[in-house]
């Protein structure tokens, strides 16, 4: 069932009456296929578009309803002033983008080292998360995403200067606040904790560090604070290459090492449908806790790997490797989505997504999400293509696959 959600239909509406009907037609049709829309989809949006009665809408929406396509066009809302604090890294551009395709005004914060491609609308200020935040003084914004604290202490200063300038602030969390993961009915609901036990843990460390931003956000703004827990993000211009990889080695074809126990759940997020969900919580002034999890309904590492397979055409032979003992003699104990789901990790797939779906989540295709992945992963850097970070290395696949064969006595 698909649940991708159009947004560009506004941009459509003047040719309604401005083009002719076969013209018009011609180009939804290219566009909803160009973006990746299912084909179950194209054809309810392309008639949607083309309708003028109230009796033909319903019964459009009905149809795609039936057809479970979250297709419909959003309503314009009156536009936000948006403080970013980032917006060059993974998840800002997107963000950003998004942002101002719904008519809203964008102001970033960043130290000015990075350059994506952004509207020309951006406003820009420049300064430091840590100690330097001069140019956000005087300023005033009906919301902020903070998008780039890696420490509990810059939101101390972000939220005590911005409490005052700003109406709402929403936090970039993680859903690493509830490491360790020790159950498989983890919610919002779910304790956190703000004190790290082993310092030597990172993954512990990182879900604190976390925690802690999310208490000062609540602390300074209280109702007017928002926090938003991502689990792994994916898609276009991930800074690892955890994901890349998947859509790269399948390509590749092959025999392709597939890890993990048959029933292994795996969880991610596209990061444009992070994005928008989040810009959107702002337009419907949404406030609380939200787990931004996905798939939408369950789906196990065995699953990822055959519809990836199938999503980028790959003539791969993938090699299910299911002994967890087997794999940590290999030094192979995660490859995003799929983890290890043992010990503190055991419940770390497990998110409940019932509350971020019902605050209105929508998520693109896996097919997209692959195929968006690896387009763009053929622009980066010959240098990081060349010898990319991979979770398992060629050399290091072919000697599990090939112990693996020679214990199974093939």
């Amino acid at each position: 069932m698909s649940a991708y959600v159009i947004e560009h239909q506004p941009r459509w509406n003047w040719l309604v009456s401005a083009a002719p009907t076969a013209l018009f037609a011609m180009n939804v049709e290219a566009h909803s296929s160009a973006i990746g829309m299912p084909a179950n989809a194209q054809s309810i949006y392309l008639r949607s578009v083309m309708l003028h009665t109230r009796r033909e809408f319903i019964a459009a929406t009905t149809a795609a309803a039936i057809a479970g396509v979250a297709w419909l066009p959003r309503a314009r809302v009156a536009p936000l002033n948006l403080l970013v604090l980032g917006g060059t890294g993974f998840i800002g551009p997107s963000l950003v983008r998004y942002a101002v395709s719904r008519g809203h005004r964008v102001t970033i914060f960043t130290r000015g080292r990075r350059q994506p491609d952004l509207p020309a609308s951006v406003i820009k200020l420049e300064g430091d998360r840590n100690g330097k935040l001069q140019a956000l003084y005087g300023g005033t914004w009906d919301a902020v995403i903070d998008d780039s604290a890696n420490t509990a202490d810059w939101v101390r200063q972000s939220t005590a200067l911005l409490k005052n300038s700003v109406g709402r602030y929403m936090f970039t969390s993680s859903t690493g606040v509830y490491y360790p993961y020790l159950s498989r009915t983890i919610d919002e609901q779910t304790p956190v904790h703000y004190d790290a036990v082993d310092p030597k843990d990172p993954s512990e460390s990182f879900g604190v560090a976390k925690s802690q931003g999310e208490r000062y956000v609540m602390d300074a703004f209280g109702d007017r604070g928002i926090v938003v827990r991502p689990t792994y993000i994916v898609g276009p211009n991930d800074p690892s290459d955890r994901f890349p990889y998947w859509p790269v080695r399948l390509a590749q074809g092959g025999d392709v090492l597939a890890p993990g126990l048959a029933n292994d759940p795996v969880q991610f997020i596209d990061v444009r449908d992070l994005a928008e969900f989040m810009i959107r919580l702002l337009e419907s002034d949404t406030r609380g806790f939200f787990n931004a999890v996905g798939p939408r309904t369950p789906m196990t590492a065995h699953q990822f790997y055959e519809a990836s397979k199938r999503a980028l055409k790959s003539n791969a032979n993938l090699i299910y490797v299911d002994d967890y003992a087997f794999l940590k003699a290999q030094k192979i104990d995660e490859a995003i989505p799929w983890a290890m789901l043992a010990d503190n990790d055991y419940g770390m797939m497990s998110v409940s997504v019932t509350k971020v779906v019902a605050a209105g989540l929508t998520y693109r295709p896996l097919d997209v999400t692959l195929r968006d992945t690896l387009a763009w992963w053929l622009t980066v850097a010959d240098a990081r293509r060349t010898n990319p970070r991979f979770s398992i290395k060629p050399d290091q696949e072919v000697r599990a696959l090939a112990a693996w064969r020679a214990r199974k006595g093939a």
